[in-house]
């Protein structure tokens, strides 16, 4: 990875730019995922991870131009091309016409707004985890339109077919990768998100 680009600076580049608490956990969180997914089909989990990291980094003070504004911020870091391309093309259809290509690019597509849903789902569980959660108990938050209405299930579905998966094989790959990973508070006192 060239220059002074690796996470470090990336995440340092995400904390500049975002800092609510639900952003900055949002990006940890699709980070994880996105190397969980990487580490299980042969690929660079910290390549993958670093899109992950690094997908919303123009959201919260650009909503408006998001995806637009985010190679001038990636620049910052000498962001490599490829992971430019992956940040840029989440948005594809829905604020940018940036196509996903690549396994990595359709899979950040797919899990992005699946993690939200399930990241939503948790905070309503008595454990506060989705350790204890099975993909039944995802669908059925799915199908509820009125639950974590924000989340769009129209691009999660796109996402399934761009990877020509089932929606329900979708949501277990995003929830075994969420499962992996150490709960919301951990997270967060592991990024130094308060």
């Amino acid at each position: 990875m060239s220059g002074n680009f690796n996470r470090d600076s990336a995440w340092e580049l995400v904390k500049k730019y975002n800092e609510e608490p639900f952003h900055l956990h949002h990006a940890v969180t699709v980070e994880g995922v996105m190397r969980y997914y990487a580490e299980k089909h042969g690929y660079d989990p910290d390549f993958w991870g670093l899109a992950g990291l690094l997908h919303d980094v123009d959201f919260e003070k650009w909503p408006e131009e998001h995806c637009k504004k985010a190679p001038e911020l990636l620049a910052e870091i000498n962001t490599p091309e490829e992971l430019v391309h992956a940040v840029c093309s989440h948005g594809y259809g829905i604020c940018v016409d940036v196509e996903p290509t690549h396994e990595m690019e359709k899979f950040l597509f797919a899990s992005d707004e699946l993690t939200g849903l399930i990241g939503a789902a948790t905070l309503l569980r008595p454990s506060r985890s989705c350790k204890d959660m099975d993909v039944k108990s995802v669908k059925k938050k799915f199908k509820d339109k009125k639950f974590a209405a924000g989340c769009d299930r129209d691009v999660i579905k796109r996402g399934a077919d761009m990877m020509g998966v089932e929606l329900n094989e979708l949501f277990e790959i995003v929830l075994e990768a969420m499962q992996s990973m150490p709960d919301a508070e951990e997270l967060n006192a592991q990024n130094g998100i308060n």
